[in-house]
């Protein structure tokens, strides 16, 4: 009975174990096989459990300048950059015929054509005028006249600087107070002219300018009268400052107002919302021309980088000065300048805005070094006197960091291209301007390029 009965048991309970255990392997079966297919799944969209799913890099305005690395290619070929400039100025000649015909005591200096086609600049000058002292008007594209833009206290300067916004909504360009308003005005006060006291000034400009062109003719006072007349009331300064106005010409104001500052460069961001600007002390624009005097040179002048808003703030960049024009980024969001043999990046906006510094210099020497004896070679195979050449390129290994006094194609950076959000262009000449030459020499210019990438993120610890 015993062994029955322990029998019995044994019979009876194996079917529950069993059945337990058999759920437990069915259990876990079931779980690799669901896991082991959504690995499988995994795979198949190119999303493994070790990598992840956005990979992508980041938009290079996202990028700070800090955070940038570069590569440099020596001697690449110029840029194309698409510039209508030249022919946006050309000189309207329906406008040429109005100032022929109508506006005799004043002569038309050129025009410029907003980018929209839509307005008309004429930047001229009336004979009693001092040199160098321009003032601008709005046209309409069939050679009507629609706004008297500068009241006649302000004298417009750099007319080659006069520049529209990409989207044609603001012009800027430089002016101050006009010379013949010193002897007055401006010295009455140690302060810039007030809105009333410009004003005041306007009117008496007026009157002299009257009494010294004994009037213009009847159709051009007619003319006018039907014109809307300039601004009156707007601030003026004894130095050059940056000036925006509508396309209508409305809302004449300066967003710069640093009394002692020359801005003397200017360029618009491709989204029009700031600018990017050079200016420099009226003491050490006297300094530059005196220095040029000396070598018998034309005057190049040298500022500091900074960024002007619409609103009027501003923002210095750097405290070195420079002669480069500076460059925006295609996204608006960098600046880029040069210091000889250097190329700087900073960022135009954010809260904690960084730049970078790129020393170029021994990249430039080695490739000056391979350029020069590039020319040694081509002046051989062409049968020439390369022996100028040879004397100042010794053969030395490119290892070997040359002598910049040696290399006759090494030189500083004089112009800058921003072509692509990851892409400037640099170019390298030496250039002499006489002073009774304003087109000058340039000699080994050259191109060269920066492709720019993110830095890799740093690896998790």
């Amino acid at each position: 009975m015993r062994k029955r009965s322990g029998y019995a048991w044994t019979i009876s309970n194996l079917p529950q174990n069993f059945l337990k255990q058999m759920k437990f392997k069915q259990t876990r079966y079931l779980f690799l096989t669901s896991l082991l297919s959504g690995v499988i799944l995994n795979f198949g969209c190119q999303n493994t459990l070790f990598q992840p799913s956005n990979t992508a890099s980041p938009a290079m305005r996202d990028v700070p300048s800090v955070r940038l690395n570069y590569k440099y290619e020596a001697d690449v070929p110029a840029p194309s950059v698409g510039d209508n400039k030249a022919a946006s100025e050309e000189r309207n000649p329906t406008i040429q015929s109005d100032f022929d015909e109508n506006r005799p005591l004043e002569l038309l200096d050129r025009t410029l054509l907003s980018p929209d086609k839509k307005t008309i600049v004429t930047v001229y000058h009336r004979i009693s005028d001092m040199p160098a002292e321009y003032r601008l008007d709005m046209y309409s594209p069939e050679g009507k006249l629609q706004k008297k833009l500068t009241p006649d206290t302000m004298a417009v300067h750099f007319p080659e600087t006069i520049v529209w916004s990409p989207d044609s909504s603001s012009l800027a360009f430089v002016a101050m107070i006009r010379a013949a308003q010193t002897d007055s005005a401006a010295e009455a006060s140690e302060t810039p002219l007030t809105p009333d006291n410009t004003e005041t000034a306007t009117n008496s400009n007026s009157n002299i300018a009257d009494e010294n062109t004994n009037s213009e003719p009847t159709s051009a006072a007619t003319s006018a009268a039907a014109t809307p007349a300039a601004a009156t009331g707007v601030l003026t300064f004894r130095t050059e400052q940056i000036y925006i106005c509508k396309s209508d010409g409305s809302g004449l104001k300066p967003v710069t107002e640093n009394e002692g500052l020359i801005y003397f460069y200017y360029a618009w961001s491709p989204d029009s919302s700031m600018l990017a600007a050079l200016a420099t002390t009226a003491r050490e624009w006297k300094y530059s021309e005196m220095t040029a005097n000396i070598k018998s040179e034309m005057m190049t002048p040298l500022g500091r980088l900074r960024i002007v808003e619409k609103n009027g703030r501003e923002r210095r960049l750097d405290d070195n000065l420079t002669a480069v024009h500076p460059v925006w980024s295609p996204d608006s969001a960098k600046v880029a300048v040069a210091f000889e043999t250097q190329l700087r990046i900073y960022d135009a906006n954010g809260t904690n805005p960084t730049q970078a510094a790129i020393p170029l210099r021994n990249q430039l020497l080695i490739s000056s070094q391979s350029y020069d004896r590039e020319q040694q070679r081509q002046a051989q195979a062409a049968n020439t006197d390369a022996n100028t050449i040879a004397a100042t390129t010794p053969d030395q290994p490119l290892s070997t960091l040359p002598d910049e006094k040696l290399l006759v194609s090494y030189n500083p950076i004089i112009e800058l291209a921003w072509t692509a959000d990851d892409l400037i262009y640099l170019k390298t000449a030496y250039v002499k301007r006489p002073i009774n030459d304003p087109v000058g020499v340039m000699s080994f210019a050259r191109w060269h390029r920066l492709a720019l990438l993110p830095q890799a993120a740093a690896s998790p610890k």
